[in-house]
């Protein structure tokens, strides 16, 4: 017996109880029965992975049950039976969402290859569901963790563009978290059910590049073996992301400029002139103004591509955010390793807060996963650091709990800087919301009341 459920909706007995000999003796399916579409619905949210729906039903018709069931799970694959085997009716519920469509008469080692097909595709569109939602997580707004004020102006930045379909240039330098605002903007917008697509323009190779961003025709060059669909096309409906623009050859520049000034262009090697509704957003650790200045980046392309500029502060001028951040992947890496580490040593905090971080939030990143493995104790320390962190050390050797910032009573430097680094942040994201800022910091309300007074917060 496996755990896939189908169901079985017919209003005749013995034509259930045959399918459900089939199904469930026979080939090892858990089966429900059900006499009619009512029924059936009112159970949906037992999740089958198939329905076998016979079309005459007494009150819901079959039609009208399918309609339904493919508003409320649309990835659920649906089969449709008839004992009149009407061309039209057939056609009807294919048109309607139906995977198939069956006489009564059922030719069952047949029917055995439909039933295990639409089952396995079932699990598959369940866990490009759940791919998608995990993409999607990724631009949630809250992942842009920040106390500091510096960052407030992106934040705001972002919510205003969101929802537009202007060009978007995010400037700063490497391992700020450019591609985390790209996202934010698509996932949290208007285009955020379509596609995100990301190229490097610094990653691929100049005679490459424009074959990657729109496509080529089979034979264009050599080791063109078919056709391909760029990266342009890829994101109809949806956002391109272009990392790392200032890196593009000037020859290609203008071919960019003509696609986003008319949303068309060709493939390599081809004459049909393809339309696409994307989105722009870049990004660039250069200076484009400079560079433009220079002839190394078109003055009229910057200008198209920085309609709406945002720009990403350094970490080193955002103090403020380097505990909460660095709190932040600790909790992930300690989860990751299974690691039960209490937190960091005062001394590792000040390595933390002193050091400039010429990498930003990415050579953060890379630290706290270093120490987390080395670490021999329950506690990183200095040593667990990586060495041009330690050239900063200074304090004492006070062991400061920093996965979860709101555990016990007694408020020490650098905890109470911690956790109004982190309630800040709660409530930035949450829009003041204090039922979910609540459950962001897995606290009670009456805590965040208290914290609120305590630190002065304005809500």
């Amino acid at each position: 017996m496996t755990d896939k459920l189908v169901f079985v909706v017919d209003d005749e007995e013995n034509v259930r109880r045959l399918l459900e000999h089939w199904l469930k003796n026979k080939w090892g399916y858990r089966v429900q029965l059900h006499s009619s579409g009512e029924e059936c619905l009112e159970a949906l949210d037992n999740d089958p992975g198939l329905v076998i729906l016979d079309i005459m039903l007494p009150g819901i018709s079959g039609l009208d049950t399918l309609k339904e069931i493919k508003r409320r799970k649309p990835e659920c694959p649906v089969f449709m039976l008839s004992a009149q085997g009407r061309i039209e009716v057939a056609v009807e519920a294919l048109k309607l969402g139906a995977m198939d469509y069956f006489p009564k008469s059922i030719d069952f080692p047949k029917f055995e290859v439909a039933v295990r097909n639409a089952l396995q595709m079932h699990d598959l569109a369940r866990e490009v569901t759940q791919l998608r939602e995990t993409v999607k997580q990724t631009g949630r707004l809250d992942n842009i963790i920040s106390s500091d004020g510096a960052m407030d102006e992106v934040i705001r930045l972002v919510h205003k563009a969101k929802d537009s379909d202007i060009s978007v240039l995010v400037q700063g330098e490497s391992g700020t978290g450019k591609e985390l605002i790209a996202r934010a903007i698509h996932y949290n917008g208007k285009r955020m059910s379509g596609p995100f697509v990301a190229i490097n323009c610094a990653a691929i190779p100049d005679d490459l590049l424009e074959s990657e961003m729109f496509g080529h025709e089979k034979g264009s060059f050599t080791g063109a073996h078919q056709r391909k669909i760029g990266k342009f096309e890829q994101a109809n409906g949806g956002t391109i992301f272009l990392d790392e623009i200032g890196e593009m050859d000037v020859n290609l520049q203008a071919k960019l400029l003509r696609a986003i000034q008319t949303r068309q262009f060709e493939r390599v090697g081809g004459g049909e002139l393809i339309t696409v509704d994307v989105r722009i957003i870049s990004a660039t650790n250069k200076d484009l103004i400079k560079a433009s200045q220079e002839r190394t980046f078109r003055e009229d392309l910057y200008y198209r591509l920085a309609s709406f500029p945002i720009m990403l502060p350094p970490l080193r001028q955002r103090k403020s955010d380097i505990l909460l951040i660095a709190e932040h992947f600790l909790r992930r890496f300690t989860e990751r390793e299974g690691r039960p580490l209490k937190g960091f040593s005062r001394k590792a905090l000040k390595m933390l807060f002193d050091y400039p971080w010429p990498g930003n939030v990415r050579e953060l990143e890379s630290a706290i996963e270093r120490a987390v493995i080395l670490c021999d104790g329950d506690t990183i320390n200095e040593n667990d650091l990586p060495l041009a962190l330690q050239s900063y050390a200074a304090g004492d050797d006070v062991s400061v709990p920093v996965p979860s910032v709101f555990d016990g009573h007694d408020m020490i430097i650098p905890m109470d800087i911690l956790r109004e680094q982190a309630l800040r942040h709660a409530l930035k994201v949450t829009e003041g919301n204090i039922v979910e800022a609540a459950r962001k910091l897995q606290i009670s309300r009456s805590t965040i009341y208290e914290l609120i007074k305590k630190f002065e917060i304005q809500t």
